[in-house]
């Protein structure tokens, strides 16, 4: 947001702040006790060994915090309000939401509150019939999976790298048939992701024909992400928001994934230009390029000597590649299932 600004790209209108989700929303989806709980850990700043067995406050990638409840109720703020804004037609990007890994009652993989689901409930509760949602994190959605596996009226659809945490999102798994699940191998390139988009996104939306789509972006399937071994460009990202947003009139753009802080600001400010109709710098102005010098990363040996370009440019190189069967014969067995969407209830 703070590089959009620096480019001037948020015309009046264009930036509406996130309210703070209720507990009462949030229980749409979640439980009361976990509700609770996540109140609690939040004003106490500790979890008992119970709560951190029970719900999974306190761990190492869901520790207690000083905001651990404000800052995912207000992403989930922001989701519900994409919901009812794009209700009567248009497109909204929650760059702080797409927390794709939250259970019911459960945290996990830095996701306290899973405002995907919330979103799509609420989607589901302003009359849309058909919601489809689609991930291209690194990681599975095994949060969404387990709240709307089998849900009637919802698609979801989900490429994710293959043998990575959490270890679920199988190619075989359906969750109870409404679930396309493309698990991809390391090294997933551009060339790749363009014949998962061409060859099973596209039609699986056609197939499916929903009302509303939910497209979670997450900025760790890029290159330079250090916790997965995937290799896209922020071009691939961009290609996917276009193809999706020419199915649909009602899109929510969420963010989700991203541990290298230039690669994340870079791709999903690149998901803004092409959502506000900008027109993409060859290089950045000198108020972004500040910005950007002033971003600190210093656990990773990448973040200690970062490359200029990541300061300079939005846009990544092409990274093409060979296109693997591993890739081709998942999407191709994939579809097979896609005449079972059209039938799907709604």
């Amino acid at each position: 947001m703070d590089l959009c600004r620096s480019l001037g790209w948020f015309a009046q209108g264009h930036y509406v702040p996130s309210p703070r989700a209720r507990p009462a929303a949030l229980a749409a989806f979640h439980t009361p006790d976990y509700i609770a709980a996540l109140l609690e850990a939040e004003a106490s700043g500790t979890v008992s060994d119970d709560v951190r067995a029970r719900h999974g406050l306190g761990t190492l990638s869901n520790p207690v915090h000083g905001l651990m409840y404000r800052r995912p109720a207000t992403s989930a703020g922001g989701a519900l309000l994409a919901a009812e804004m794009v209700a009567q037609g248009g497109i909204v990007q929650v760059p702080g939401a797409g927390t794709h890994h939250a259970m019911a009652d459960r945290a996990g993989g830095f996701c306290y509150l899973n405002d995907p689901v919330l979103a799509i409930l609420h989607l589901r509760r302003l009359g849309l019939k058909r919601v489809a949602y689609v991930d291209i994190d690194a990681h599975h959605c095994d949060g969404v999976e387990a709240g709307l596996a089998g849900a009637e009226g919802v698609m979801l659809l989900s490429v994710h790298e293959d043998k990575r945490w959490p270890f679920t999102g199988a190619l075989t798994d359906d969750g109870g048939g409404n679930c396309l699940n493309l698990p991809v191998p390391r090294g997933f390139n551009d060339s790749e992701m363009a014949h998962v988009r061409e060859a099973l996104i596209l039609p699986a939306l056609e197939a499916f024909r929903p009302d509303a789509v939910v497209l979670q972006c997450g900025a760790d399937a890029v290159e330079e992400d250090p916790l997965s071994r995937l290799s896209l460009s922020n071009n691939a990202h961009v290609a996917v928001l276009r193809a999706v947003r020419s199915m649909t009139d009602r899109l929510i753009v969420t963010g989700g994934g991203g541990y290298n802080p230039w690669s994340v600001a870079r791709c999903w400010t690149r998901l803004w230009t092409e959502i506000a109709g900008h027109e993409l710098p060859d290089r950045l102005p000198p108020e972004a390029v500040a910005l950007m010098e002033g971003l600190h990363w210093p656990r990773r040996a990448a973040g200690r000597n970062p490359p200029r370009v990541w300061f300079e440019t939005l846009a990544d190189p092409a990274r093409p590649g060979p296109l693997r069967e591993a890739v081709t014969g998942g999407v191709a067995l994939l579809r097979n299932r896609l005449p079972d969407l059209r039938a799907w209830p709604g």
